[in-house]
């Protein structure tokens, strides 16, 4: 991979990860538009292993409390705390670790199409812009009960298609459940904990069976790219979203899915 091909990705994954427009579909559309040859399995694992640090270190003390917490309650058969927040975290993963279970290879052969990608990023688009403008915008994250959990956790199943975006559509579900953009964005961060180390388990064991030597100067700089990347995107996010809302990244995906289809039909 070269300098150029290694900054690119890692920025974008550092800098989607976290946005509503869909990691996935700029990482697979990146290479497409540029005709790069794939960057690899172990470079996927490299920068999602940065966007992981990223997260865990801005949340320590947060993910500190809910883990002691969380501890506490199994001990005393009863809610501690943060334990609240840490069940709801766990309980909202178990739908798209199911489903990514049962559909990854149909998913990752049948669903990585340009026009499913346009689709999803059109639509998701225009239901997060919608969610946004009719959320009510009076919850915190603390307040989700069970029912409102698993709404969240079936919606972030859906982000297995490309294009959807995973903080995309969890942030949506949590604005049409009544959370302020600041809820909505930090439930959904801290729902990427676990899919990350889910995902990231997965290809990780893919990894292992391989042969291929891995390219440890392009994996550390792909990592450190977009750890760092990862981290400012988190704090500048939920720094202005309150300001300026989820409309410009409704109008990026309205741009890029129309982008996607004039360029590939």
């Amino acid at each position: 991979m070269s300098p150029e091909h290694i900054i690119i990705l890692a920025l974008l994954q550092g800098l989607t990860e976290f946005l509503p427009i869909s990691s996935s579909a700029h990482l697979i559309l990146a290479p497409m538009v540029n005709g790069w040859a794939d960057q690899g399995l172990a470079f996927d694992v490299a920068v999602h292993v940065g966007t992981l640090s990223a997260v865990v270190f801005y949340f320590r003390k947060e993910l500190n409390a809910m883990s002691r917490d969380w501890f506490a309650s199994v001990y005393a058969r009863r809610q501690v705390g943060e334990s609240r927040l840490a069940w709801a975290v766990l309980m909202a993963t178990i739908p798209v670790g199911l489903c990514g279970l049962l559909f990854h290879d149909f998913i990752a052969t049948q669903l990585r199409s340009p026009l499913v990608i346009a689709t999803t990023t059109i639509g998701f688009g225009l239901l997060l812009g919608w969610a946004d403008w009719r959320g009510r915008r009076v919850r915190d994250e603390h307040t989700l009960n069970a029912g409102n959990v698993l709404f969240i956790g079936v919606a972030q199943a859906l982000a297995l298609i490309p294009g959807t975006s995973r903080s995309g559509i969890t942030m949506t579900a949590g604005l049409m459940l009544g959370l302020t953009r600041e809820a909505a964005a930090r439930f959904s961060f801290l729902l990427s904990i676990p899919v990350i180390v889910l995902s990231g388990g997965l290809e990780t064991m893919k990894l292992v069976q391989t042969d291929i030597p891995p390219d440890w100067q392009a994996l550390l700089m792909g990592a450190l790219l977009s750890a760092l990347a990862a981290y400012l995107c988190i704090h500048l996010f939920l720094k202005f979203i309150s300001r300026m809302g989820m409309w410009p990244f409704m109008v990026y995906r309205l741009v890029l899915g129309i982008a996607l289809l004039v360029v590939f039909y």
